[in-house]
């Protein structure tokens, strides 16, 4: 029975609606809330600027689920949308490169790198 789906006799009318709800339900859930734009999981509190110590790689976690980064003199080197479940993040690149970190302590500890929440100056943004 590869690919199909069987009904009993006399029941055929309600397997269709069946599938049809499950399959409505799965499409709007999957395109909701798991592929970019404002997601369930963005956590407001973690919104804002994100920096190594020495300046060099930044990450600007915006409230709209997605992400800018910058390294060095190079702004917007990488850009996306980002996730956040509980103190865990999950980054995917607009060119398809997958990332993850948590925030330990306040601190965001990311692919090796150590990334300090930065305050911005009166009057910027």
């Amino acid at each position: 029975m590869t690919g199909r789906v069987r009904c009993f006799r006399g029941y055929r009318k309600t397997c269709i609606g069946i599938f049809a709800a499950v399959l409505g339900f799965l499409v709007a859930h999957a395109s909701a809330g798991n592929h970019g734009g404002v997601t369930d999981m963005t956590d407001r509190s973690y919104v804002g600027l994100w920096a190594t110590a020495d300046g060099h790689v930044r990450h600007e976690l915006l409230p709209n689920g997605r992400y800018d980064e910058a390294r060095g003199t190079r702004e917007s080197a990488y850009q996306g949308r980002y996730e956040i479940t509980g103190d865990h993040i999950e980054y995917w690149d607009d060119t398809g490169f997958t990332a993850d970190g948590d925030f330990i302590d306040g601190v965001l500890h990311h692919g090796g790198m150590v990334l300090y929440r930065q305050e911005a100056p009166p009057g910027a943004r």
